[in-house]
């Protein structure tokens, strides 16, 4: 603020700075399209390793291309991608899910892979009753890859911030794995606890009962619990089992926690000997005025079988004593997802549905409205590629046979458009029945359909290990491989250098559907498709750097796939990097601040060796006054702002020129 001197001194003020500076964005995130064995449907994941990739989508799958895509991206020098699960939902793909007390838990992931693999579990503990007696805690488990989501005190009372469906359902703090919902009305009653949830004991009376006075502590005999549990009428229901907790002259824990601690390591070992995989967890949990013992036990063929204690038969029967053999609640040891089973509170379990086949075309373009399928990368802040390799892809049961269901025009057409308004590029892969160098030339002028400077194609498919087959050689679509090229390249030169040539080294690559040789090179480079090469020294490489406008009877001026790809990245870059004019005063102090950031951005990939030329006025112009912008274009809210550049084109052809001397006359 201006100073207003009242005294002698010195006053300090501090002036804003016209400097804005510009940051380049990122050239080489990869979004991937397509189905995976798991992971939520429709929503673009951010991943930065295969691990990631393993995490949230289930790793290799023979049925799922794009799986292989991402692993051959990072294994080329990929760093950074987005991955959109589409599901075969228009051919029968459905969440598994599980009901009880009116609130439906529905997987966010489609398939059977949940079925049985995902435990939902209710408690009480820690929770303020008294203040909120609708307020729970809630327990997801993965049994898949042993993860848990835990979410304390949520509420079924909606006018609370801790609205059960405003936690869990929101997508990015929320349940990573479910999604909440009530079939009917919102449930005015709090959950079952799942579990068994015993009477309130206390440590003298467990001592009374155990150790003959309420001070005592050592047993003064054997106690054992008898547990069983019912199941289905179509499972066979196990022998119970009997677990002694306290042996003659054995120490009573004095306190609850120790007492939970205790009949959970024995019946645990009793439970690893004659029920292998099955394991419990025993807590202390509020029943009515007082505290229990509350067990939640793992039983791998019935995650959501009934547990009940009953008394021993004979000896000293430890279930009265902690409380157990007339439970406040005996209920499901789980709330299982998509078991197929309903038990007390649990009234129904819905199995998942794989669908009758992969996804086909209208799952994998989705639906703009509700951001599926391709759409769900409008949610995506930035990527640079796009890589579809369902578009082309093989069927499982024959990698060399095309799938009829498949319109590969009709995804392209849909990727090209999005890559069109969000300044991305699309990498198109050839069909599996393209082999031949004929079937190349048919693919790339007729059948591909697609023309536009932001995207390149392929030839031929190429043959990598299989991890998932005993590492035997497996046909892939190429895409995956080459997002990782681009950005190995972009990482190590730049998105000005052509991501093709003896750098661009195929990693992995065994060999390929068709080995090219010079001449028929030759007849594809023309018609602006990318070819694989491979030669001896330098292994399998990328041998073409052109656009899906690259042919050479176009004559355009986005030929090359550098070229266009840096317009891109300036374009973008300038885009974020401009939007502190919005509103600002249209004159020439912003015109000036406009130069003098873009310029000293543009010099800055100037001295990289960005650009032609060796000076700034021969590489780029930055222009900006009143010659661009008008007075009626002031009066309008606009300012124009001219950027020019001189692009860098890749030596495509080099001519060697010799010259034979002949002996020289002495004079």
């Amino acid at each position: 603020m201006p100073v207003t001197p009242t005294y002698p001194g010195v006053y300090i003020q501090e002036l804003p700075s016209p400097v804005h500076s510009i940051a380049a964005v990122a050239t080489s995130i990869t979004a991937f399209v397509g189905y995976t064995a798991r992971g939520i449907d429709n929503r673009a994941e951010e991943i930065f390793s295969f691990s990631d990739f393993e995490r949230l989508f289930g790793g290799i799958a023979s049925n799922s291309e794009l799986s292989y895509a991402v692993q051959q991206f990072f294994q080329n020098g990929g760093a950074q991608a987005y991955v959109v699960r589409t599901p075969a939902t228009s051919l029968g793909a459905a969440s598994a899910s599980v009901t009880f007390d009116g609130i439906e838990f529905l997987a966010l992931s489609s398939g059977t892979w949940a079925d049985g693999e995902l435990l939902v579990d209710i408690d009480t503990i820690g929770v303020d009753l008294t203040a909120d007696p609708l307020a729970f805690n809630v327990t997801i488990t993965d049994l898949a890859d042993n993860t848990t989501e835990y979410f304390p005190s949520v509420t079924l009372a909606s006018a609370k911030s801790n609205f059960i469906t405003a936690i869990l359902n929101d997508p990015d703090n929320g349940s990573q794995l479910v999604k909440v919902s009530f079939p009917g009305a919102t449930p005015t009653t709090a959950p079952t606890v799942s579990g068994v949830t015993g009477a309130a004991i206390t440590t003298a009376s467990v001592n009374t009962a155990v150790a003959g006075s309420a001070t005592g502590a050592t047993a003064t005999q054997d106690f054992s619990l008898k547990v069983s549990t019912s199941f289905p009428a179509t499972a066979p229901a196990p022998m119970p089992i009997t677990v002694k907790v306290f042996g003659s002259g054995s120490a009573v824990p004095q306190t609850l926690a120790g007492l939970a601690s205790k009949v959970q390591q024995a019946m645990n070992a009793v439970l690893a000997v004659q029920m292998p995989g099955a394991s419990v967890q025993c807590t202390v949990a509020p029943s009515g005025t007082g505290q229990a013992l509350r067990i939640n036990a793992l039983l791998p063929q019935n995650p959501d079988a009934v547990v009940t204690f009953a008394s021993t038969g004979s000896g000293g029967d430890a279930s009265a004593a902690l409380g157990l053999s007339a439970p406040v609640v005996a209920n499901v040891a789980h709330y299982t997802i998509g078991s197929g089973n309903a038990h007390g509170a649990q009234t129904a379990s819905v199995k998942g549905k794989d669908g009758t086949g992969l996804p086909q075309t209208a799952d994998i373009i989705g639906d703009h409205a509700t951001f599926t399928g391709i759409y769900a990368l409008d949610k995506v802040d930035l990527f640079n590629l796009l890589s579809i390799p369902d578009a082309a892809r093989a069927l499982a049961s024959d990698p060399n046979a095309a799938d009829p269901s498949i319109n590969a025009l009709a995804i392209y057409s849909a990727a090209i458009t999005m890559c069109d308004q969000r300044r991305a590029f699309l990498l198109c892969d050839p069909p599996p029945n393209v082999n031949s160098v004929l079937g190349a030339v048919d693919w790339i002028s007729d059948n591909l359909g697609v023309i536009d400077p932001n995207g390149a194609a392929f030839f031929p498919r190429l043959r990598l290990a299989d991890p998932a087959n005993n590492y035997q050689l497996r046909t892939f679509a190429p895409s995956g491989v080459v997002a990782g090229v681009y950005a190995s390249i972009d990482g190590s030169r730049g998105v000005w250098k052509a991501p093709a040539g003896i750098e661009a080294t195929l990693n992995g690559v065994q060999s390929m559907t068709y080995k090219l040789s010079d001449p028929e090179n030759g007849v594809l480079n023309p018609l602006g498709l990318n070819c694989f090469r491979n030669f001896p020294v330098y292994g399998s490489v990328l041998w073409g750097a052109r656009t899906l406008v690259g042919a050479d009877a176009m004559t355009n001026q986005w030929k090359y796939v550098p070229v266009r790809r840096m317009a891109l990245f300036l374009e973008e870059s300038l885009y974020r990097g401009t939007k502190w004019v919005v509103f600002e005063p249209n004159d020439e102090p912003l015109w000036a601040a406009i130069r003098l950031n873009i310029g000293a951005f543009m010099q800055t990939y100037f001295l990289k060796g960005a650009f032609q030329g060796q000076t700034p006025d021969q590489a780029y112009f930055v222009k900006c006054d009143s010659e661009t912008t008008t007075q009626t274009d002031i009066d309008n809210g606009v300012v124009n702002i001219l950027v020019g550049f001189a692009p860098l084109k890749p030596a495509e052809f080099v001519v060697i020129q010799i010259e034979q001397l002949t002996g020289q006359a002495q004079s």
